[in-house]
């Protein structure tokens, strides 16, 4: 908005002259106030700013030939400035014009103030109760949205919104390939490690006791109950959980979810029952191999270092371990299994836009899987122990 009360821009430049007379801090302003030339008085302006002490403030306008909006900004801040600091401000000789963008300038300002918050400092204890709250409320949303993905692969077997056409065996094959069979060679090999170690460090902590055979029953008995399946839950979290998330976060980011809709087929039950099928098959498969392979392990550990042959270990192991042993570690798979794929889906889903959104969703992906599967472990160790299983 540009104002000129001759109607003809004045190429005066602006000028500032200040005085003090009495109580009163005089400003005597001159010339075009305009966007083009302000930036010639605005260091003058807030120079004058810090001269003003404990004066009223008048601010003398006659001399103005041309004022626009910077100008008008200029002079509000100025008298701004002076009512801060407990200073009365008045315009005087302005033109109509010039009084009427004024005070649209100095309107406009207020209402822009009084919309901003005050900034309110919180105390430690105020946010550590925040953050509580966020993560509450954070937990309760997670926990309806996987609610939500659970019963839609339930009902939505089928492909089709409404009508049951039945699982996609193609699809099952497919992802228990990526998530399974592909699995295995890490797995294998993790498994084998930790079982070594577990052995090595139990024979030379038992040799003190003259006991390493029992190194057979601590390794035997702590495989099949928690390490075998939890270490591969664990990997299985890492591994192909962050793949889901990854892959339907890609989905969501590329609106293609949103086209399968359109289409009138169910998301859940194309992207998402698939891999809580192949999850659930791939895990108490893939938890039998660990164990094997960190027997294995610890079976050859012992041989080396505890002189315990194979066949003294496969007899030992037989001796200290039962059916419950056994069941007790494949009964938790599945669970981790539907953990694992429904956290991933709901962190796949929760993917923004944005490259660094898709980042944040599989980190979170990976990160709470792991502590729910740990945290689900101890539950059933706590049950076992409560029912002697």
């Amino acid at each position: 908005m540009e104002i000129d009360g001759d109607g003809v821009a004045s190429p005066q430049p602006p000028q500032v002259n200040a005085e003090v007379v009495g109580d009163q801090f005089r400003l005597v302003l001159s010339g075009s106030w305009a966007t083009h030339t302000i930036a010639a008085v605005d260091a003058v302006m807030r120079d004058h700013e810090r001269k003003i002490g404990g004066h009223s403030v008048v601010i003398d306008m006659s001399g103005v030939t041309y004022f626009d909006t910077a100008g008008a900004w200029v002079v509000y801040r100025f008298t701004r400035a002076a009512e801060k600091a407990g200073n009365a401000a008045a315009l005087e000789a302005v033109r109509p014009s010039h009084k009427v963008l004024f005070d649209a300038v100095k309107h406009a300002m207020e209402e822009l103030a009084e919309q901003e918050p005050a900034e309110e400092k919180e105390n430690l204890l105020t946010r550590m109760i925040v953050g509580v709250g966020k993560a509450v409320y954070d937990f309760r949303d997670d926990a309806l949205m996987a609610l939500h993905i659970l019963g839609a692969a339930v009902r939505g077997s089928q492909m089709k919104l409404g009508h049951g056409s039945g699982l996609s065996i193609a699809a099952v094959v497919n992802q228990l390939d990526r998530t399974g069979v592909r699995a295995i060679p890490i797995i294998a090999l993790m498994s084998t490690i930790i079982g070594a170690i577990i052995a090595q460090q139990g024979a030379f902590q038992l040799r003190y006791f003259g006991a390493e055979i029992f190194v057979v029953d601590l390794v035997g008995i702590l495989v099949l109950r928690e390490i075998g399946v939890l270490l591969t839950a664990i990997m299985i979290a890492g591994r192909s959980g962050s793949a889901i998330t990854a892959e339907i976060g890609s989905m969501k980011m590329r609106e293609e979810i949103d086209a399968l809709t359109v289409i009138g087929l169910n998301p859940v039950g194309v992207l998402v029952f698939p891999r809580l099928v192949a999850l659930g098959i791939a895990l108490p498969l893939l938890t039998v191999i660990s164990d094997i392979a960190a027997l294995g392990g610890a079976m050859f550990v012992a041989n080396t270092y505890s002189g315990i042959s194979p066949d003294a270990f496969i007899t030992r192991v037989h001796d200290a371990i039962d059916l419950t042993t056994v069941f007790a570690g494949f009964i938790k798979a599945p669970f981790m299994a539907l953990i694992i794929g429904i956290i991933a889906s709901v962190e796949g889903m929760k993917v923004g836009g944005s490259a660094e959104s898709l980042g944040e969703r599989v980190t979170a992906s990976v990160v709470k899987s792991i502590f729910v599967v740990i945290v689900v472990d101890g539950m059933f160790a706590i049950f076992y122990a409560a029912i002697d299983f």
